[in-house]
């Protein structure tokens, strides 16, 4: 049965790996919508490859530009946040939610519709909203399947028992760039340095998040959510090889674990499959080949962010929001060449503790975390230029 997809985020790393996917499955999809960010030419080089119905850029400054290039080929297009609501709300049976950032909360909650499936690799839905997302899906009985290698390690693992079982998930880091760099080297590097991900190929926003280790963090903050499992039956483990992407430990002391090669395209086709797994043509995991994996307890000194974000989940209500608003902030700086690599937790904790004495409650609607986003995000912004003069001086 042809199965129809919208593609959120069609011109990043996740989007063109689901196109891959898609491809190689000719006939057992259509795709509905697909939908960028400020790439005009590339999101219409993707509507046209995929035959998509219609195509939304985010950038309504690009909207003529988007038209001229789908002329003659039938898809319909528009521009601006309308337009990629639109999309999210064709009908479809599959949105592939991979906007990255914030800016993808609003439209991906858009596309939960009754009885759909969201494959989702936009973290912010969770980090910045989740106890709202995740009612608003049940609710809808939509169903979530988890797009990050890790969650859909998690999500295989976890079908091995019961949640109340569950002792400990624990989801890997490969440890990103500067995992053997002493504290000294880390502080002075730079952003091109940072970006450097030794494994995965992702944007430079979630490389620079990986080289903190906030994007583990926020991922512990996401599984606490897609697994209904606390902060203290959560943790992180530093895995080089980037083999073992997530493992459950039972109560009767039996681990079950989701290994798999480092290639997007797995978890993808894990999230896209309908009445059996999908099959594609990848190389396949060879452990005598490999030979050993290793693993080690991340250094939460080097990274203080990985310890910014467990104490978010732990302290819950607004926090994650908080923390994820100011994080963005930094990161943007810090890309920027304004501000310098520890600067990044430094700020993050002040804006945290800011917020903290307030004890405001989760968002109960997305309209709600995207007011305290902004809130943290303003907040930020101020504290910005006294870390901007240091790295002058």
């Amino acid at each position: 049965m042809t199965r129809s997809l919208t593609i959120l985020g069609a011109t990043g790393s996740i989007g063109r790996s689901t196109a891959d996917v898609v491809l190689a499955h000719q006939g057992e999809f259509h795709v509905e919508a697909v939908v960028g960010g400020r790439d005009a030419v590339a999101l219409a080089g993707v509507a046209r490859r995929l035959g998509a119905k219609f195509a939304a850029l985010a950038d309504e400054n690009g909207g003529e530009t988007l038209r001229e290039a789908l002329s003659g080929t039938g898809i319909g297009s528009g521009a601006g946040p309308s337009a990629v609501l639109e999309a999210a709300e064709r009908e479809a049976d599959i949105v592939m939610a991979a906007i990255s950032g914030t800016a993808g909360l609003a439209p991906t909650h858009a596309a939960l519709k009754p009885g759909r499936r969201i494959a989702l690799a936009n973290k912010e839905s969770l980090v910045s909203a989740g106890a709202a997302f995740m009612a608003d899906a049940r609710r809808l009985g939509v169903e979530v399947m988890p797009v990050d290698s890790e969650h859909n390690a998690l999500d295989h693992a976890l079908a091995a028992g019961l949640s109340r079982d569950v002792e400990k998930a624990v989801i890997t880091a490969s440890g990103g760039p500067f995992r053997s760099w002493t504290r000294d080297a880390i502080a002075r590097a730079s952003a091109k340095e940072a970006s450097a991900h030794p494994v995965w190929s992702m944007g430079s926003k979630i490389n620079i998040d990986s080289a903190t280790l906030m994007n583990k963090g926020l991922e512990l903050i996401e599984a606490h959510h897609l697994f209904d499992l606390e902060e203290g039956r959560l943790d992180v483990l530093v895995h080089p090889e980037a083999i073992v992407h997530g493992l459950v430990q039972w109560s009767d002391g039996a681990v079950t674990a989701g290994i798999a090669l480092p290639d997007m395209k797995v978890p993808i086709a894990n999230a896209l499959r309908h009445q059996g797994r999908l099959r594609m043509d990848l190389p396949r995991l060879d452990l005598a080949a490999i030979g050993r994996l290793s693993f080690e307890r991340p250094d939460e000194e080097r990274f203080p962010c990985l310890s910014l974000a467990k104490a978010a989940l732990r302290a819950g209500g607004a926090m994650p929001t908080i923390l994820n608003a100011a994080n963005e902030i930094a990161v943007e700086f810090y890309m920027a060449g304004h501000i310098r690599f520890y600067d990044i937790s430094e700020i993050v904790e002040r804006v945290c503790s800011t917020f903290s004495g307030r004890r405001i409650s989760a968002p109960a609607t997305v309209a709600d975390a995207l007011g305290i986003d902004q809130e943290a995000r303003q907040v930020t912004r101020q504290l910005i230029p006294t870390y901007a003069e240091a790295t002058r001086l």
